[in-house]
């Protein structure tokens, strides 16, 4: 189970409170330090902010996978978060974004990075899952949720 790994209950907001990208990185990025204390703040929002600036990582009707490459990080990790009102995107599609899932890789692990952007598509290409993610009411739920959907991907 790799996402199981990447992401975490403690960095997941289903609250968010941003209204636009920028915003967006820094509230996923300080849920990472949450949960991560020693993650450099600086180093991941600016492998984030880097990689963003290249092409917008809102690459699927409601949902972003902002994503990004530092050594800040020693293994894959990852955050998410859920906007009930949506956020300003600037998504391919130009409507909000309302799921949020935020990786951060080391330079050194490109081939785990591919793999989990690809394990977590084959999750958000299945039709059911973001209405039952979004309905979700507790980080725990999100997390249980997502680990349920990459067994069934077996």
């Amino acid at each position: 189970m790799l996402l199981s790994k990447v992401f975490n209950p403690k960095a997941v907001n289903i609250d968010l409170q941003s209204e636009d990208k920028d915003e967006v990185f820094e509230e996923l990025i300080e849920e990472l330090v949450n949960a991560t204390p020693s993650l450099d703040r600086t180093a991941a929002l600016n492998a984030v902010q880097e990689r963003e600036s290249k092409m917008s990582t809102g690459i699927m009707p409601s949902i972003a996978v902002p994503h990004g490459k530092t050594d800040a990080v020693k293994e894959v990790c990852g955050a998410i978060g859920v906007s009930r009102a949506g956020i300003d995107y600037d998504a391919l599609d130009g409507k909000p974004v309302h799921l949020i899932f935020m990786l951060l890789s080391s330079p050194e692990n490109s081939e785990l990075h591919l793999r989990v952007l690809k394990r977590l598509a084959r999750i958000l290409e299945k039709p059911k899952f973001y209405n039952a993610l979004m309905e979700q009411t507790s980080p725990d739920a999100v997390y249980d949720l997502i680990c349920k959907y990459e067994t069934d991907l077996k």
